[in-house]
């Protein structure tokens, strides 16, 4: 099943054959790419520094789903550093209909300010559509997964988790949009160990290529590094280009 959707995915181009003979390939379905910056720097009372930098691509098939999400981030104020974290996962859906799909998932973190020196999930499951339309989806998945983390300095732990997930989205226009998603992972043998990650986000065009993003993100983590809280909630705008 994975060398099907390999191949789907990288062999999805047809030929067109010009008056003069040459062969020029057509994508038939690209990946959809955009890249997000955002950036604030205040200087005088207070004295602050802010960057972020946030990558997303997508690739659909009739039979496969792609998703790649990668960010970063960097602050401080008054000489003090009040983020430094990098974050990214990788998707893999794959339609057994119109609605039903099975999914792989990848998920990778380091956050210097939360004390997590890194934190992977690994987690596979089934998802279904519960609205597919053309401007509007909401899905929900949920699967058994694995975590490996170590946080500050403590030994580095790996237990067992069951991942539920939900995803919407809903598009006003091209590059308009709205979109929020949760999930949580407890650990199976102890469920008051578990993290949850919310996101809520805006989207809105300024032209065919650029567009301005606002994005809410909320991590919970019920068990954190010693003398660390358990909430983390990032409010982070920026500017897209789309390609």
């Amino acid at each position: 099943m994975a060398a099907a959707g390999l191949t789907a995915a990288f062999a999805d181009t047809s030929t067109n054959t010009s008056a003069t003979g040459t062969v020029t390939p057509e994508v038939k379905n690209p990946w959809v790419q955009s890249v997000t910056a955002g950036f604030s720097l205040t200087s005088g009372n207070s004295d602050s520094l802010l960057a972020t930098l946030k990558y997303l691509a997508d690739k659909k098939t009739p039979v496969n789903e792609f998703s790649i999400d990668a960010d970063a981030g960097y602050g401080k104020a008054n000489d003090v550093q009040n983020a430094n974290f990098v974050h990214g996962f990788g998707q893999w859906n794959h339609l057994f209909s119109e609605r039903a799909y099975s999914y792989v998932r990848l998920e990778g973190l380091h956050d210097d300010i939360a004390a997590i020196r890194y934190r992977f999930t690994l987690s596979a499951g089934a998802g279904y559509y519960f609205i597919k339309e053309a401007n509007t989806t909401l899905s929900a998945e949920v699967g058994p997964g694995v975590v490996t983390e170590k946080l500050d300095d403590s030994t580095p732990n790996t237990y067992a988790t069951l991942r539920i997930g939900e995803k919407f989205e809903h598009k006003f226009s091209p590059g308009t949009r709205i979109w929020q998603t949760a999930e949580i992972l407890p650990q199976v043998d102890r469920f008051q160990n578990y993290i949850f990650n919310f996101e809520l986000g805006a989207e809105a065009a300024l032209s065919k290529s650029m567009s301005l993003n606002v994005t809410l993100d909320d991590c919970y983590n019920s068990e954190p590094a010693n003398g660390f809280k358990r909430n983390d909630v990032k409010l982070v705008s920026g500017i897209s280009y789309k390609f």
